[in-house]
């Protein structure tokens, strides 16, 4: 069922402003909305929040910033602000992914803003709904501020709208003040929120307090000193599901990311897209060519596709896996086939018909070979294609309709164990109500893989669990940030398949040369267009 409340999304109109034809500033015309009067209409005040929530997120960085991590390469960066530059180390303050992130983070802020400072002066709405709308609003600005706080540290904290000319003098808050400020806020928006049971049925897709309380803890989890919070935060969530919401592991991975899913147990919060009227198109350059793609632009690579442990449990390259190089896929984890197309996978089109993809150049019955790896062409830079939330019902230009989920609840038990290894405190227990429950879902049935390990680095197998559960859903360019690990992952070439010169790096391609400089990279630069407007605002080191 399509959640009612977000099927029209409109974009506040001049309405606020105009005043045009009044003899008097205090005396509103009765023809049409001004300033005076756009706020005590009912009508207005929900089109006002349905402003807010479109202001969330896009599915532009969901997918695309995948490609600043080690998951996958672009090859034209232009569709998404240049995210190939940035993974390069080949970018200055003028890029426009800098200037367009920060617009719209701040533009989402401004809505945010004049929602809570207006609300009021409607008075039908009924009091508890009216202040479970100021908390959905409060959420999406700490949001905002989340990410903002994540790729520049110290930004302007702004709690109520300010006029141009104040724009123009605001200077960068302390990260620590923003950090306070998410946190309060998320605490506030919880307690006004209802849980995923309250709502109706149709106001399914509305922020609850489930989702206000996971979003805390990763906020807290991205810290990486707070990990005792986190643990409060996670264990709450679990513990006491009739106050905080209902929530569970969906039992089926890949099904998890379909349209015929939407809501589902798992579902804590996401990005509402409607069919036919709100879409996103973006795999119509990650499938196979075969399956209709226009070309290929996002493609995994083999650092992520090596990732993925062996059924048994173990690392491809630990002692025992039992991996083959020349068999490479078989008896790997099953999530791997649930989010990429490799080389003799199956993939099932729009069509309903399943196919055989072959990308080994000269593996191809067809002569037309459309998926075959090339050097250049319009087919996968890296050997793989991208599966994972491939809509079946699609419409024209691969628009669908799906939503993108933002926090689900695997997420919660990973943070939780997370939080729990790095607090000394991971034991079988901990792992039973966590990663083995995420492995069974996933379709593991190894006791080796499913049980506690007794050997092994047991944070790097957590954090390889999660890159595997979240892979292709835009969170590992924000793990490999805050585990300080960019330096290391991201110098040096990103890789594909094994279809190149056996001489030059035992095959793989070299898909893209990397750089990551730690002594500025961790922060992007404030936009040089912003600084030109407002010389207040400082710049990040190095830049």
């Amino acid at each position: 069922m399509i959640s009612k409340f977000l099927k029209t999304i409109p974009v506040l109109a001049l309405a606020l402003t105009a005043t045009v034809g009044c003899k008097k500033l205090d005396l509103a015309p009765t023809d049409r909305y001004t300033e005076l009067n756009f706020w005590k209409s009912a009508d207005n005040v929900n089109n006002a929040l349905n402003n807010v929530y479109a202001r969330i997120y896009s599915s532009g960085p969901f997918f695309y910033n995948e490609a600043l991590s080690d998951n996958a390469y672009t090859r034209l960066g232009i569709s998404a602000g240049f995210p190939d530059q940035i993974a390069s180390g080949n970018f200055t303050p003028t890029l426009a992914r800098f200037i367009g992130d920060w617009g719209f983070y701040y533009t989402g802020i401004k809505a945010a803003n004049l929602f809570l400072a207006n609300v009021d002066q409607e008075n039908g709405i009924e009091a508890g709904r009216k202040e479970r709308m100021k908390a959905e609003t409060r959420f999406v600005r700490a949001f905002h501020y989340f990410l903002l706080m994540n790729w520049w540290g110290d930004v302007p904290l702004l709690t109520n709208d300010i006029t141009p000319e104040e724009a123009k003098t605001v200077t960068r808050t302390p990260r620590a003040e923003v950090l306070t400020f998410i946190l309060a806020e998320l605490d506030a928006a919880a307690a006004g929120l209802p849980t995923n049971t309250q709502y109706a049925a149709v106001d399914r897709g509305r922020i609850t307090r489930g989702a206000a309380l996971a979003l805390k803890a990763r906020v807290l989890l991205y810290e990486g000193t707070r990990m005792a919070e986190v643990v409060s935060v996670c264990e709450e969530l679990m513990s006491n599901q009739a106050a905080n919401g209902t929530y569970s592991l969906y039992p089926d991975y890949t099904a998890l990311f379909t349209p015929a899913t939407e809501y589902n147990s798992e579902v804590m919060f996401d990005l509402q897209y409607v069919p036919n009227l709100r879409t996103w198109g973006e795999h119509i350059d990650f499938v196979p060519i075969s399956a209709g793609a226009r070309s290929n632009n996002l493609a995994p690579t083999q650092e992520l596709v090596n990732s993925y442990i062996m059924t048994n449990g173990r690392l491809i390259t630990e002692a025992g896996s039992g991996y083959d190089e020349n068999n490479p896929y078989a008896n790997r984890d099953p999530r791997l086939s649930a989010t990429v197309v490799y080389d003799g996978g199956s993939f099932t089109g729009a069509d309903n018909v399943t196919r055989t993809i072959h990308i080994r150049p000269g593996s191809d019955p067809d002569p037309a070979a459309k998926d075959e790896y090339k050097p250049s062409g319009q087919g996968t830079a890296t050997g793989y294609y991208v599966k994972k939330y491939y809509d079946r019902t699609a419409v024209a230009g691969f628009n669908s309709g799906m939503n993108l989920i933002m926090i689900r609840w695997a997420d919660v038990l990973l943070m939780l164990a997370e939080a729990k290894q790095s607090l000394g405190q991971m034991n079988a227990d901990v792992w039973n109500a966590t990663i083995r429950p995420i492995r069974q879902r996933a379709g593991f049935t190894d006791a080796a893989a499913l049980n506690f390990p007794s050997t092994g680095n047991l944070t790097e197998i957590i954090r390889n669990e999660r890159r595997a559960e979240f892979a292709l859903e835009g969170l590992r360019i924000y793990d490999i940030r805050r585990w300080k690990i960019a330096e290391q992952v991201l110098n040096g070439w990103a890789h594909g398949a094994k279809y190149e010169d056996p001489s030059i790096d035992n095959g793989y391609i070299r898909a893209q040369l990397r750089t990551f400089d730690a002594s500025k990279h961790y922060l992007w630069p404030v936009p040089a267009e912003e600084r030109g407007k407002n010389p207040n605002l400082s710049q990040n080191p190095n830049y």
